[in-house]
């Protein structure tokens, strides 16, 4: 089952999740309050990219997105491999795309005063 396929009132939402897993999305969440990180993980969500392209992007310099990028490859957020010289990277695979999705979304709506919805 996952968090989306249950209803408030389900069985779902009444057990508490493990501690090791609260510690790891913790710690996601930690990493994506950021402002820059959390506009780097959009692009990286969308792509692949290196470091130059990517500090380009988001107008900060490379030495800057570099420790930026490590915090979320620690963290898990992001994926790298090389093509040549160049390291590559992308966002972690679809619960990351989703979840930053489903946070700016909700942003959306709360900026634009716009209705929620289940």
């Amino acid at each position: 089952m996952h968090a989306g396929d249950a209803g408030p009132d389900a069985p779902y939402w009444r057990e508490l999740p493990l501690g090791e897993q609260v510690e790891v999305a913790v710690e996601s969440f930690r990493m994506l309050a950021d402002p820059t990180r959390l506009r780097m993980m959009w692009l990286l969500s969308g792509g692949e990219y290196d470091v130059t392209t990517l500090a380009a992007a988001v107008g900060i310099a490379r030495p800057a997105v570099s420790q930026h990028l490590a915090k979320l490859r620690l963290a898990g957020l992001v994926s790298t491999h090389r093509e040549g010289r160049r390291a590559v990277y992308r966002a972690r695979g679809g619960h990351v795309r989703r979840m930053l999705a489903e946070a700016l979304g909700a942003a959306h709506h709360q900026v634009a005063d716009m209705p929620e919805h289940d």
